[in-house]
């Protein structure tokens, strides 16, 4: 297949590349190896993005991707190993196939990090995805491991289902925003326990028993839980574009606001590019400014 901008990536900022792409006259294809989406599309309930007093990010994502389509973008669901220049643009190589476009914008996104203690677990009690596997522990006691803005809005979803629920952070206070840290203070049944890590997890009763190090006391303690849901960050997903486009010592895509990169032709948007706050807007700032970049490059071709 041949197209005058690819996209790497149909999350919020891919799919605003592709959207101001297609509406400045250019052709798009959209390769996407997972769900149309990508982390927003697991969220029940989003309450930050402009228009919106309450949206699930279900319903936001496929709004935005019922937009591309419409303006005519292409979907091809499949995975990019790699992008090669050539003497017309660039090869997209894919699992299933290769393809060319004359621009291409890096809108990878990131990868859940991994417990590895509780790796062995992982589909049999640990679980990366509160909206996904939430309901399994209706009433049961779980626990949720990390500090950050997933971490608590996981432990508030599965507060909603569950009898009680852990959130095991291992420094001394947390890193969500205010908003979502009033609403955890709020939940009676969210127990926080604060400078622990999770040691080891083994299967016990039924469920999990978790070894927590008291980082602050020195010791070890024993948790029991019918599962337990990890939220400890992410990872970008840049390894397959690292010829083409600056790292950072993260591995994030180090370009400004512009979404420039070191290689002409080639843009990055979204979650995987060097920046102070990750959010649904910024997303979408980084595609449409990405998308007209990749339309203004091709123009001076």
């Amino acid at each position: 297949m041949v197209c005058d901008v690819a996209v790497v990536g149909a999350g919020i900022a891919g799919m605003t590349a592709a959207i101001y792409a297609l509406r400045a006259g250019r052709s798009v294809v959209i390769f996407e190896k997972e769900s149309i989406g990508g982390q927003i599309a697991l969220s029940p309930k989003v309450e930050n993005y402009p228009g919106f007093t309450e949206i699930s990010g279900l319903e936001l994502s496929d709004n935005v991707f019922n937009q591309a389509l419409g303006l005519g973008a292409q979907l091809e669901v499949d995975e990019v190993k790699s992008v090669e220049r050539t003497s017309a643009g660039f090869r997209i190589v894919c699992g299933y196939g290769e393809h060319e476009a004359k621009a291409v914008v890096i809108a990878s996104g990131l990868k859940h990090r991994r417990l590895e203690a509780a790796a062995p677990f992982e589909g049999a009690g640990v679980s990366y995805c509160a909206v996904c596997d939430g309901m399994f522990y209706k009433g049961k006691t779980v626990a949720v491991v990390g500090g950050g803005n997933t971490a608590v809005s996981e432990a508030l979803y599965l507060a909603d289902i569950c009898e009680k629920v852990y959130l095991i952070h291992r420094r001394s206070g947390y890193r969500a925003e205010k908003a979502v840290m009033d609403r955890l203070y709020a939940k009676e049944n969210i127990i926080r326990l604060e400078s622990r890590t999770v040691e080891a997890v083994e299967q016990a009763d039924g469920g999990l028993m978790l070894t927590l190090r008291n980082v602050a006391e020195n010791a070890n303690e024993s948790l029991p839980v019918a599962g337990l849901f990890v939220a400890l960050g992410h990872i970008p997903q840049n390894t397959a574009f690292a010829d083409l486009i600056e790292l950072d010592e993260s591995g994030f895509a180090a370009s400004g606001e512009d979404c420039l990169t070191k290689t002409p032709g080639v843009f990055v948007a979204g979650d995987c590019r060097m920046k102070a706050v990750r959010q649904l807007t910024t997303a979408a700032a980084d595609g449409a400014n990405a998308g007209l970049a990749a339309a203004k490059f091709i123009d001076g071709l």
